[in-house]
């Protein structure tokens, strides 16, 4: 079973920190609180990505900025929230580069706040989702011998049966049970669901042969 989503309160101000958990543990949330960006570095192996991350962006030591690319740094996709009383539109841009869900400025609505939190569950949802998707196909490709791969990879190119099997030097039953067994093991029902899915390994399998 899944587990609930967590959220991550980083602040070093320590009234603003729990002030922050309390709201959101009220809306159901479970929820960890960190001082420093830091701290919660420092606790990286425990992290779940089923969530969101709400970091304040000027505190002692490390930004929240720095921490939101300091994760990016280290393949971490957990969604962030960026929470500041000191915003500028520098400050805006680079966090929405950076992959931030939105930056909020303080104080702030609370229904904003949940609004956002929403957000940056529904996209944790999504991410994890697709890596789950990823890793199917990638094993289901892995598993696959060479001739079926060719296969694989002219039919999501557009060739036809016959193509493929004049482009291969197979006869063309060899083919049409390659293509129904390769549509069967991935569990799709047709060469375009095929390429969707192939699509999530775009860089690590080429389309031509």
């Amino acid at each position: 079973m899944l587990e609930h989503p967590t959220i991550y309160v980083v602040d070093d101000d320590e009234q603003c920190r729990e002030s922050m958990c309390a709201l959101v543990t009220a809306k159901g949330f479970h929820t960890e609180a960190f001082r420093s960006g830091e701290e919660f570095l420092a606790s990286a192996d425990s992290i779940s990505e089923n969530g969101c991350l709400i970091t304040d962006y000027k505190m002692t030591g490390m930004t929240g900025l720095e921490l939101q690319e300091e994760l990016a740094s280290q393949n971490c996709h957990l969604p962030v929230i960026v929470v500041s009383g000191h915003a500028n539109v520098s400050v805006a841009v680079r966090a929405m580069v950076n992959g931030a869900v939105i930056l909020l400025e303080k104080p702030h609505p609370e229904a904003e706040l949940m609004g956002a939190i929403d957000r940056a569950i529904h996209q944790s949802s999504q991410l994890r989702e697709r890596r789950e998707r990823f890793k199917h196909v990638q094993k289901w490709w892995d598993g696959l011998d060479s001739e079926s791969r060719e296969v694989a990879r002219l039919l999501i190119s557009g060739a036809l049966n016959s193509a493929v099997a004049s482009r291969l030097n197979l006869g063309l039953r060899t083919v049409e049970r390659r293509r129904h067994d390769l549509l069967k093991s991935l569990g799709v029902k047709t060469v375009a669901q095929l390429a969707r899915m192939m699509a999530l390994l775009e860089d690590s399998v080429p389309r031509e042969v």
